[in-house]
Order: C-alpha cells, then structure tokens, then sequence
C-alpha cells in the first residue's frame, strides 16, 4: 500500500471520536466500493500494531470462522 494513502487517512481521521469511526466503518462496509478498502486497511493496520498478541490470536479465530462459511 502506497505511503501517502496511509499519511492521507491518518490525517483526514486525526481526532475522531469512538462514534465518528464506527460511522466511517459501516459506512464504508454497506457502500461496498472497493476505493474504501485501502482506508479500511489502514484501520486495521493501526488496531493491529496497538493490540496484544491475545485480542490478535481472537480477531484471526474470528476470521477463520468468518471465512469457513
């Protein structure tokens, strides 16, 4: 993923509140345009490095299950 994409949305969200968020996720997810993956991935890039090794090994068994349908 290009760096200036990670920069850009680090700096468009800056400050945004718990509840500002969980707008930006689902409406990113019921839109369903692809453009909107990138700062999903960017998201989930920072919630990964700022969690425990635990709440990682519990989101990877979520995706697992999520997947084996």
């Amino acid at each position: 993923m290009n760096f200036q994409i990670r920069d850009a949305i680090t700096t468009n969200v800056h400050g945004q509140s718990a509840a500002e968020f969980k707008d930006i996720v689902e409406d990113a997810i019921s839109r369903g345009e692809e453009h909107l993956l990138p700062g999903l991935g960017v998201f989930f890039e920072k919630w990964w490095q700022q969690s425990s090794p635990t709440e990682q090994d519990e989101f990877v068994q979520k995706l697992e299950k999520a997947f084996a349908h």
